[in-house]
């Protein structure tokens, strides 16, 4: 969304409460003060060990610290736009600037009706709250209700990459795409437990190249952390002798495609998702992928999360309901994959009607772009 405001010609700055803000970064967005990432990446779905990992690193103090830094500047600035959830929106609030909020965190789809938590609809209530974006068309009309002409649905602008074409890998009539995520260390750790169950599935198979495994892996985890990870479990990394070919993991009759900053290119491509990831596994569901669940560890893709996912995304996740660790939930989790790459399916189907018809549209104004028009029409008449 802050490419699209550049594009309208305001002045943009990012302030992350959590996380490095790179993807500010990459798009030439400034981040304001110092930024610290963490391996729960925020205080959400996480387990008991991400709730330890956030105190022993200091995440609510960091917190503190950069909720502070946005006091100290907020004179500087006519607007507030918060992504997130409780937390940025009350800090926001706190600022008296005017705001618009993005609720990426809230959804009616959880519980079929949204109960914001304290004091999230106190602070949306406010006069100085001038609009409030939904993910999903459930919400907006659940919350109009609520809050009447403050809310809208545009649609999702996690989905604005999708709205250009792009590369597809090369054809093949069973493509297994994997996602394990992209914080690190539990990406690496997500990994190594998709791959016992390509293992699995490559021993139930005899024709070893009848499924093509392709993992979409974040740039950070590279060769060295990734040769690291894998060589426990007896995998070895086999390096191209043609840049055009992707790295390739193996391990006896198993073998894994490794493509990094592909995440499109491998979602479009593939037939079938292994996902052990948060937004990603969104973006897939939203454009019709079948998606199987692994249930990790966390601290912040764990079996919490994974439930909460599933009421979200509803019909296009599938799951074993246990932990791949255990034979029983392997073996049923295998055969679900198989299943489901074998019945081969060609038609896409969307969550909801509202996203299929803005995926469809192909406009030349992306969803982003969309709401930063209608932010800076809100702004301007207030």
């Amino acid at each position: 969304m802050g490419n699209a405001f550049k594009k309208f010609g305001h002045e943009v700055k990012a302030l992350p409460l959590v996380g490095n803000g790179e993807s500010y970064l990459k798009l030439g967005i400034k981040v304001l003060g110092k930024t610290k990432s963490f391996s729960t990446a925020g205080m959400g779905y996480t387990s008991l060990k991400g709730r330890i990992l956030e105190l022993i690193q200091g995440q609510i103090v960091y917190l503190i610290k950069r909720t502070y830094l946005l006091f100290l500047i907020s004179s500087k600035y006519d607007l507030l736009v918060v992504v997130g959830d409780v937390l940025p929106i009350t800090v926001a609030w706190l600022t008296r600037l005017p705001v618009i909020t993005y609720l990426v965190a809230y959804s009616s789809h959880y519980e079929g009706k949204l109960k914001l938590p304290w004091p999230c609809s106190n602070c949306l209530s406010s006069d100085k709250f001038l609009k409030i974006f939904t993910r999903d068309k459930l919400t907006a009309d659940d919350l109009k209700k609520q809050f009447f002409g403050k809310v809208e649905f545009v649609g999702n602008p996690f989905m604005d990459p999708f709205l250009t074409k792009s590369e597809s890998l090369p054809k093949h009539n069973k493509r297994l795409g994997i996602l394990p995520g992209s914080r690190l260390p539990e990406a690496g750790e997500n990994l190594c437990l998709i791959l016992r169950v390509v293992e699995y599935i490559s021993n139930l198979k005899c024709d070893n190249t009848e499924i093509s495994f392709d993992v979409a892996l974040v740039s950070a985890l590279d060769d060295y952390l990734l040769e690291n990870v894998i060589t426990t479990n007896g995998w070895r990394l086999c390096y191209p002798t043609n840049k055009e070919y992707p790295l390739k993991l193996i391990k006896n009759h198993s073998i894994v495609n490794i493509y990094r900053d592909s995440f499109m290119k491998v979602v479009q491509s593939s037939n079938v998702l292994i996902s052990m990831a948060g937004t990603a596994t969104e973006q897939a569901a939203l454009l019709g992928k079948l998606i199987v669940q692994i249930e990790g560890k966390g601290p912040q893709f764990n079996s919490s999360f994974a439930e909460a996912q599933r009421r979200l995304l509803g019909t296009n996740i599938f799951y074993a309901n246990g932990s791949v660790e255990e034979e029983k939930y392997m073996f049923v989790t295998c055969n679900l994959i198989l299943n489901l790459l074998d019945k081969n399916y060609k038609e896409v189907f969307f969550k909801e009607k509202d996203n299929k018809e803005i995926l469809r549209r192909k406009s030349v104004e992306s969803i982003s772009e969309i709401m930063a028009k209608s932010i800076t029409n809100s702004f301007l008449n207030y």
